[in-house]
C-alpha cells in the first residue's frame, strides 16, 4: 500500500523555560536553568525540593473562563500550546474539512491535583465536584483539543508513561500516513508537579534530592542523582505534504520514520543491554531508509537517572555500533525537569529548532560521564553543526520505547 508524507507546520510548548516556543528554545540555548525551588505545593517535609515548573500561566490568555473552569491544568497547558501551534501553522480551519482533522495528544498522569482534593472529601462523606471525573481523566486534553478548535477525526488519547508525547507524534503520524486525516495535532503534556506524585517516585528513589538547581538534573554524568519533575505541555501541527504544499505553508520538517517496542522487561527498567530501545532506534531508521551515518543528531531521553542513562546510551550503542560516538546527543531534561507525558512533544519542538538552527543546546550541569558513558552528549556547551536528520528517543515504565526521525525539507 501507498503511504503519504507527513510534514510538521506548526508547533507550541508551554514549558519551566517559557509559555512559548520561542521563549522556549532560547532559554535552551542560553542554558538557561529552568529548574528551581518548588511553589506550588508545601515541600516542607519533603526530600525533593526541586521542580521545572511552568511560570507566569493564566489560562485566560488561551481560552474563555468557563472553559478554563472546566479544564484541570494539564488540559489548559495542552489547548494553550494548541493554539499557538495553529496560529504558527497559518491554517485557515474554517476551511478544512472537521472531519479529517484529529487529536492525538496524551497525558501520562493526569490530573492528581484534583484527586487530591476530591478523594478527603468522599472519604469523609462531603460532596464530590460533580465533573470530578471527567476533569482528571487523561483523554480530556485531546478530548478538549477538538472541543475548542472544532476538530471531529480521529481522537485518541495515548498514555504511555514518558513515551507518551512520542508515540502521540508517532501515531499520528501514522494515520495520516494511512489516509485517516490531513491534519492531525500532536503532541503531550502534564502538570504533575503535586504532593502524591513527588511522595510516589520518592518512594521509588528516583528523584534527585539536592537543593542546588545546577546540580539537580545531570544526565549521563558520573554523579547523577536522580530526575527532576517538570510540567508543560508540547504540540505538532501535522499535515499531509500534498496538503500542506497545495496551501503554501511553511514546512518545519518531514517525519520520516517511527519505531515503537516494548522491553517486556521490568515495570520501571529499561532492558540492561539496550536492545529493546535500539531495536526502536533500528525500526525508525528502516523506515526512514536511512543508516547511522545519515543520523545527525539524537535527543535522548536523557533523565539522569543511574540505570535510563547507562542503559540509553546502550541502546545508542547497540542501534548506531561505530557511528554511535560520531552523533550529537543532549538531553533538553537537563534545563526542563522530566515533563512525563509532555517530555517527548517538547523534545520534537527541540528537534525542529535544531533542524531550522543547526544549533545543538548543551546538557546543562553535566560535566563527566563514566566508564560506558562515553559519546558526545554535549557537555558543557552547545555547539554549531549541520544537522539535516535528527531523532528523539523516549523510554517509559512499563518498558515503553520510541524513536522518532525529523528530517529537513
Amino acid at each position: 500500500m501507498e503511504t503519504r508524507r507527513v510534514v510538521v507546520t506548526g508547533m507550541g510548548a508551554i514549558t519551566p523555560l517559557g509559555n512559548n516556543v520561542d521563549t522556549f528554545w532560547q532559554g535552551l540555548k542560553e542554558g538557561r536553568n529552568g529548574i528551581r525551588p518548588i511553589t506550588k505545593i508545601d515541600v516542607s517535609d519533603s526530600p525533593v525540593k526541586l521542580a521545572g515548573e511552568v511560570l507566569g500561566f493564566d489560562p485566560r490568555d488561551y481560552m474563555d473562563f468557563k472553559s478554563a473552569k472546566r479544564m484541570e491544568l494539564f488540559s489548559q497547558y495542552a489547548v494553550a500550546a494548541t493554539r499557538e501551534a495553529f496560529l504558527h501553522s497559518e491554517l485557515d480551519l474554517s476551511k478544512e474539512d472537521p472531519y479529517r482533522m484529529g487529536v492525538i495528544v496524551g497525558c501520562g498522569i493526569g490530573a492528581m491535583q484534583k484527586h487530591e482534593i476530591e478523594i478527603p472529601k468522599f472519604l469523609s462523606g462531603a460532596k464530590t465536584d460533580p465533573l470530578y471525573i471527567p476533569l482528571v481523566i487523561t483523554n480530556m486534553a485531546s478530548a478538549n483539543i477538538a472541543i475548542q478548535f472544532g476538530l471531529k477525526g480521529k481522537n485518541m488519547d495515548i498514555s504511555t508513561a514518558c513515551a507518551t508525547g512520542t508515540h502521540c507524534i508517532g501515531e499520528a503520524y501514522n494515520a495520516i500516513r494511512l489516509d485517516e486525516a490531513d491534519v492531525i495535532v500532536a503532541g503531550g503534556t502534564e502538570a504533575a508537579i503535586t504532593n502524591s506524585a513527588i511522595r510516589g517516585f520518592s518512594a521509588l528513589k528516583a528523584l534527585s534530592t539536592t537543593e542546588d538547581p545546577d546540580l539537580a538534573s545531570r544526565p549521563f554524568d558520573k554523579d547523577r542523582d536522580g530526575f527532576v519533575l517538570g510540567e508543560g505541555a508540547g504540540i505538532l501541527i501535522l499535515e499531509e505534504y500534498e496538503h500542506a504544499r497545495k496551501r503554501n505553508a511553511k514546512i518545519l520538517a518531514e517525519i520520516v520514520g517511527y519505531g515503537v517496542t516494548n522491553d517486556a522487561y521490568h515495570i520501571t527498567s529499561p532492558t540492561p543491554d539496550g536492545s529493546g530501545a535500539g531495536m526502536a532506534m533500528r525500526i525508525a531508521m528502516r523506515q526512514a531508509g536511512l543508516t547511522p551515518a545519515d543520523i545527525d543528531y539524537i535527543n535522548a531521553h536523557g533523565t539522569s537517572t543511574h540505570l535510563n542513562d547507562l542503559y540509553e546510551t546502550r541502546a545508542i550503542k547497540f542501534a548506531m555500533g561505530e557511528k554511535a560516538s560520531k552523533i550529537s546527543i543532549n538531553s533538553t531534561k537537563s534545563m526542563t525537569g522530566h515533563l512525563l507525558g509532555g517530555a517527548g512533544a517538547i523534545e520534537a519542538v527541540v528537534c525542529l529548532c535544531t533542524l531550522s538552527e543547526n544549533f545543538i543546546h548543551l546538557t546543562r550541569n553535566s560535566a563527566c560521564g563514566e566508564e560506558e558513558l562515553d559519546l558526545d552528549y554535549t557537555f558543557r556547551k552547545g555547539k554549531n553543526r549541520s544537522v539535516h536528520c535528527a531523532m528523539s528517543n523516549s523510554l517509559g515504565f512499563g518498558g515503553h520505547n520510541a524513536s522518532l526521525i525529523f528530517q529537513a525539507v
